[in-house]
């Protein structure tokens, strides 16, 4: 990419999609292009061919995606297996129909088997039955990887697959409802430090083992890709290292200040047994994740306290 290429960001407003942002910016960038769900709405395939025609973009980052933890992604697998399925098949098709030199896709870490071998290597994809509480987003990012591979295949067309691991920062969805495991967290021990809660509860057992890589890692990542990475293989995206959801949980309270006791609901999901990626293939490439998980902890609460946290009763 030039400076003066012109970028698609598709979900600019999320977690992902901003940290790319921000990245392409710091860069030096000029023509980044991004438009809200009010003006496209991606799984409109009449509003995508139009705005590709128009707009024309050289190179697609594609964040955007419908996203959530355990509880959303069980309550609502039909909003979660048709909303990816459009919005991936939209915009890759109308990227490739409309000269677009290169598409970023992402992936993810929880579409591998339940009991793939860890740590996880790219290999491992499609080689087991998935986890049952995230099923259909599964199935949907396996499908938009298929269709980047299967574009390379029929036409020589340029699109690479990130495989990143359980994302975290500032721009998180801190909504109790349908966050992931550590904003959610991060969000419940704030509000029992501000309430005064003698206990906060944790879903699970606490044993499960996961692996946080911070959004601006991941954006790095993506550039890097970009520029440096054109093969049919899906690059796996993480730090190489983990902590049990215990561990994650004790790390946040420090980090928050609350002071209570934690208790893990042990009849509520754990969801996969251990999730950490081989990030062995991307680091032999020539990147590697920088942001510790208490540096990144630290800053993504120091942007919940100004832009999320209600302030506290007087």
């Amino acid at each position: 990419m030039l400076r003066d290429s012109k970028i698609f960001v598709a979900g600019h407003r999320g977690l992902v999609g901003s940290a790319i942002l921000r990245r392409l910016r710091s860069e030096g960038h000029e023509q980044i292009i991004t438009s809200t769900r009010a003006d496209l709405d991606l799984r409109d395939q009449a509003q995508v061919r139009a705005f590709f025609r128009e707009v024309r973009p050289e190179f697609i980052f594609l964040a955007a995606a419908k996203v959530g933890g355990i509880l959303a992604n069980s309550r609502y697998p039909a909003d979660f297996i048709r909303d990816n399925l459009l919005i991936q098949t939209n915009v890759i098709d109308a990227a490739y129909g409309n000269g677009c030199k290169k598409l970023l896709f992402l992936g993810s870490s929880c579409i591998y088997p339940k009991h793939a071998p860890q740590p996880i290597k790219e290999e491992y994809l499609l080689t087991g039955p998935l986890e049952t509480s995230n099923h259909a987003y599964a199935v949907a990012k396996i499908a938009g990887i298929e269709m980047v591979k299967s574009y390379r295949r029929q036409y020589g067309w340029s699109g690479v697959c990130l495989q990143p691991t359980n994302l975290y920062g500032p721009g998180d969805n801190f909504d109790l409802q349908s966050s992931h495991v550590l904003p959610a967290l991060m969000c419940k021990l704030h509000e029992g430090k501000v309430s005064g809660a003698d206990q906060v509860t944790v879903w699970g057992s606490g044993m499960p083992r996961r692996e946080f890589l911070h959004a601006d890692d991941l954006a790095e990542a993506a550039l890097f890709a970009m520029n440096h990475y054109d093969d049919d293989e899906i690059l796996n995206v993480g730090v190489g290292t983990e902590c049990t959801i215990r561990e994650l949980a004790e790390l946040l309270s420090r980090t928050v200040g609350y002071r209570g006791d934690l208790h893990f609901d042990t009849t509520k999901p754990d969801g996969t047994p251990r999730k950490l990626l081989d990030v062995s293939r991307i680091n032999a490439a020539g990147w590697r994740a920088r942001i510790s998980l208490e540096e990144g902890v630290r800053s993504t609460y120091a942007w919940y306290l100004e832009n999320v946290a209600k302030p506290a009763a007087p």
